[in-house]
C-alpha cells in the first residue's frame, strides 16, 4: 500500500488501481489539492484497508485481476462497516450498460479513462462534501434522537411527580368541602349566621375551583399523552352527563340551558367530549349574561363534520379578544370575572386529537358561540 500527503485537508481518499502509473497520476493530482491519499494495487487490500481504516471516498478500478470493482464493491455495500463508503467507478469501459452495472453494485459515480483533471476533482470534491454532510447530518440525528429520549424520560417522570401531587391535594380539598358542607349545616340560627354563610361559600367555590384545576391539569396530561379509539358517540348521553356536573353552577347563577332532543352522531372519545361540554357550559354559564341563558346545538357541516356548539346571552366578545381565547394558557379576562386559562387550551388540544376543530363566533352586544367539530358518522 502507498500513503502519500501528510497533511489531510479535504479528504481521505483511497485509490484502487492495479496500473501502477494510473495510481501515480491520480494520487499525486488529489495530494496536490489537498487529500490525504492512500493507493493500494488490488482488490483484496481494498477490503482489508477499508475495514481497518475506513476512507471517505474510494476510487476504485473496474478491470483488475483476481478480483474485479465490481466485486470489490458489492463485498464493500454487503458489511455494514463499510456499506456507507461512498464508491467511484474508473474505467477505460465506456459502454451504457457497464455504467448500469457500476450503479446497480452501488457506486455513487463513474469516471471514464483517460482522466480529465477537471472532472476527476469535481468529482471527488462532490462526493466528499456529500459524505461529511450525511455524516454530520447523522450526528445530528444521534444528537436529537439523544435529546429525545431524555426529554420523554423527564417527561415520564414529571407526568408521575404531577399525578402524586395532584391527587394527594385533591383529598384536602375535598376534605375541606365536606367541612363547609358541615358549617352551613350547623350555623342556622347562630348570632353569626349571616357572616358565616358568607366565608362558607367563599370557602366552598374557592376549594372547587381548587378541584376543578387539579382535574384539567390531570386531563391536559393524558390528552398529551394517550391515544384513545375513537367510536360512534351518544351525544345526548354525554351532554347529560355534563350537565349533571354542572348542577351546583347552574343553581348557584340561576342559568337556563335549552338543549335539543335529537344529536347528529359524531365520531370521538366520550370522556374527552363531555370535557369540551363542561369547559364551554362552566364558560357560559360564569361569563354568560346574567342570569345566564345557554342553548346547545349542533349543525351538519358540508365538510363532513358536526359542529356542536353553545350559544351564550353574554354581552360578546371584541375581536381582538377572540383571537386570544384559544392560546396555551391564556389567562382570561373578562368584564366581571378572570378564567384560569387552562380550559380552553385543553378543549383545543382535545378536538386536534380527534381530528376536530374548535372555534368561536362573537360580536360585542351579540353573545358568543363557542363551537368544536368532529367527523360525522354516516
Amino acid at each position: 500500500m502507498t500513503t502519500l500527503s501528510p497533511r489531510p485537508q479535504k479528504g481521505n481518499v483511497l485509490i484502487v488501481d492495479d496500473t501502477l502509473p494510473n495510481l501515480r497520476v491520480l494520487a499525486k493530482m488529489l495530494i496536490e489539492h489537498g487529500y490525504l491519499v492512500r493507493g493500494i494495487p488490488n482488490g483484496e487490500m481494498a477490503l482489508s484497508v477499508s475495514l481497518s481504516e475506513p476512507p471517505d471516498l474510494i476510487l476504485l478500478d473496474i478491470m483488475m485481476p483476481n478480483m474485479d470493482g465490481y466485486d470489490v464493491c458489492r463485498q464493500l455495500k454487503a458489511d455494514p462497516r463499510t456499506r456507507e463508503i461512498p464508491v467511484i467507478f474508473m474505467s477505460a469501459l465506456d459502454e451504457a450498460m457497464d455504467k448500469v452495472k457500476a450503479f446497480a453494485v452501488g457506486g455513487v459515480d463513474y469516471i471514464t479513462k483517460p482522466f480529465q483533471v477537471e472532472e476527476v476533482l469535481a468529482r471527488v470534491e462532490t462526493h466528499i462534501t456529500l459524505q461529511a454532510l450525511r455524516r454530520r447530518l447523522e450526528q445530528q440525528v444521534q444528537a436529537l434522537q439523544a435529546a429525545n429520549a431524555a426529554l420523554q424520560e423527564s417527561n415520564a417522570e414529571l407526568d408521575a411527580f404531577a399525578h402524586t401531587v395532584a391527587h394527594d391535594l385533591k383529598n384536602p380539598i375535598g376534605n375541606l368541602l365536606l367541612s363547609v358542607n358541615i358549617l352551613e349545616d350547623s350555623i342556622a340560627g347562630t348570632p353569626q349566621e349571616k357572616e358565616l354563610r358568607e366565608i362558607a361559600q367563599w370557602l366552598d367555590a374557592s376549594a372547587r375551583k381548587a378541584l376543578n384545576i387539579i382535574d384539567e391539569l390531570l386531563l391536559l396530561a393524558s390528552v398529551r399523552r394517550e391515544d384513545v379509539q375513537r367510536e360512534p358517540l351518544d351525544m345526548a348521553c354525554i351532554v347529560q352527563q355534563a350537565c349533571k356536573r354542572l348542577e351546583w353552577m347552574v343553581k348557584q347563577y340561576n342559568g337556563v340551558l335549552v338543549i335539543p332532543d335529537t344529536w347528529p352522531v359524531a365520531a370521538g372519545y366520550g370522556p374527552w367530549v363531555e370535557e369540551i361540554w363542561v369547559n364551554y357550559l362552566s364558560n357560559g354559564l360564569k361569563y354568560g349574561g346574567q342570569p345566564p341563558h345557554l342553548e346547545l346545538g349542533a349543525t351538519v357541516q358540508a365538510d363532513g363534520t358536526v359542529q356542536f356548539w353553545v350559544q351564550d346571552n353574554g354581552a360578546g366578545l371584541p375581536p381582538e379578544q377572540v383571537e386570544k381565547l384559544f392560546t396555551e394558557f391564556t389567562r382570561l379576562e373578562r368584564v366581571h370575572a378572570a378564567g384560569h386559562g387552562l380550559g380552553l387550551s385543553i378543549v383545543k388540544r382535545i378536538a386536534a386529537k380527534l381530528d376536530g376543530k374548535v372555534g368561536v363566533s362573537s360580536a360585542p352586544g351579540q353573545g358568543s358561540r363557542f363551537w368544536f367539530s368532529l367527523p360525522i358518522v354516516t
